[in-house]
């Protein structure tokens, strides 16, 4: 078990963070904020999953004692209000890709002057739908609102029933535009709705962070349970381990919806996947001599936004990189979600990112270039809410994870999950062996 008191400080200035990035008027957290957590740094927009990051995270500083039973029910208040009264696709209930979390107001034009068109995704919904029901199971006084919010949410019409193979099964969309966004869309209708411009693309691959999406549509009876045993797991093996890849062999694609579905517990195959998949970035970085490991999407060092990955753990050839410009760069938030399954590990290569610099006042800074030591001088809100829930799993065993896997979560997702076994060897990718 790492040192408690360690662990304790790293989530009270995560949460320093958190309260830095949240406007006290709306309730709704910025996407990201400079390293000195100024709020006049604030971004200006704010999206669907980072709003249920900051529910979820609100939820756990309340179980490690950062904030009162009375503070957190007040600022989860707040923010179901906003949430309540923001524009959203009035047919499926689904909020947009972009809103200014100083005023709730939907973004049209965003921050730099372009135009938007409004996107309805399914990843972003799935992960604001999974706070709400964290909210709704563990705030007092706040069930009936958490949960009209999130059984407001469609995720049928994400649900394209006649995608990948036959039967039943199905796949999600990566979402859809009310209006022409100018570019391919797929013309469609899945429930009772007039036809919308749905995204080309489905989310094939079960070890992908949509699979939230799946989760929470599968709990509210809005995508059937055959959907997830038809989702593809491929067989890829490195360092002489199994693996079911994800897209560009990222930590947060394989292990954010972990945080809140006790999947290893559940599920043969994610109780031995999670831990491959730990193992490897940590075999990644000793292969290449680096000292920490960690990779996912995640804020460039200076300025933008990247992904980074493990590219033999990836289904994509080739991955995401790993360095940037020879430069291997390490995200903190990557390491923290191993700490589910590695925690002396994780916790290890955490404390030697903080020695490294990449720490500021907020807790661990986005991301950081392991030989120049520059890092990315930000946090972002989604990051940090998964180093909160990765923190508070390993401090309360397992709060956030009681709050969102209650009875009824667990009557519909436990035996899906149960019946999915480990891939046989029919799905093993050619030539991806290393």
């Amino acid at each position: 078990m790492p040192d408690a008191a360690l662990l304790g400080r790293w989530a009270g200035d995560t949460w320093r963070c958190l309260d830095a990035m949240t406007d006290e008027r709306t309730g709704l957290p910025a996407d990201w904020i400079r390293e000195d957590l100024d709020p006049a740094t604030r971004s200006g927009y704010t999206s669907p999953t980072n709003i249920g990051g900051l529910l979820w995270s609100t939820v756990a500083t309340r179980e490690l004692g950062l904030v009162s039973a009375d503070e957190c029910r007040t600022r989860c208040a707040r923010t179901l209000s906003t949430l309540a009264s923001v524009e959203r696709h009035d047919a499926t209930g689904m909020l947009a890709n972009w809103y200014d979390e100083g005023s709730g107001e939907l973004l049209r034009v965003f921050v730099d002057g372009t135009r938007v068109v409004p996107f309805m995704s399914s990843v972003d919904n799935g992960w604001l739908a999974a706070g709400l029901l964290v909210v709704e199971s563990a705030v007092p006084g706040l069930a009936q609102e958490a949960r009209r919010l999130r059984l407001a949410m469609d995720f049928g019409s994400f649900h394209d029933a006649a995608a990948g193979p036959s039967g039943p099964g199905g796949r999600l969309r990566g979402g859809f535009w009310e209006a022409d966004p100018g570019q391919p869309t797929v013309l469609a209708a899945y429930t009772d709705t007039e036809p919308l411009h749905h995204t080309p693309h489905h989310y094939d691959l079960l070890n992908s962070e949509p699979r939230i999406a799946s989760y929470v549509g599968m709990v509210a009876g809005q995508v059937p349970p055959e959907h997830y045993p038809a989702l593809s797991a491929p067989l890829v093996t490195y360092g002489g381990r199994d693996v079911v890849p994800t897209f560009g062999g990222s930590m947060f694609e394989a292990l954010m919806p972990d945080l809140l579905v006790p999947e290893e517990d559940w599920s043969p195959l994610w109780a031995a996947n999670h831990g491959a998949t730990v193992a490897a970035h940590g075999a990644w970085a000793k292969q290449h001599g680096w000292p920490a490991w960690g990779w996912s999407p995640a804020a460039r060092p200076g300025e933008g936004y990247a992904e980074w990955g493990v590219a033999p753990i990836a289904w994509r050839d080739p991955g995401y990189p790993s360095v940037l410009d020879g430069d291997p760069v390490v995200t903190p938030h990557a390491a923290a979600v191993a700490l589910l399954h590695d925690p002396e590990a994780a916790a290890s290569c955490l404390g030697h990112l903080e020695e490294l610099g990449c720490y500021g006042p907020g807790g661990f800074v986005d991301c950081i270039a392991l030989s120049s030591g520059r890092t990315a001088g930000r946090y972002l809100v989604l990051d940090q809410s998964m180093v909160m829930a990765a923190l508070a799993h390993v401090l309360t065993g397992g709060a956030l994870r009681r709050a969102f896997a209650g009875p009824e979560v667990e009557t519909v997702l436990r035996p899906v999950l149960e019946a999915r076994g480990w891939p046989d060897e029919s799905a093993r990718m050619p030539g991806r062996v290393a």
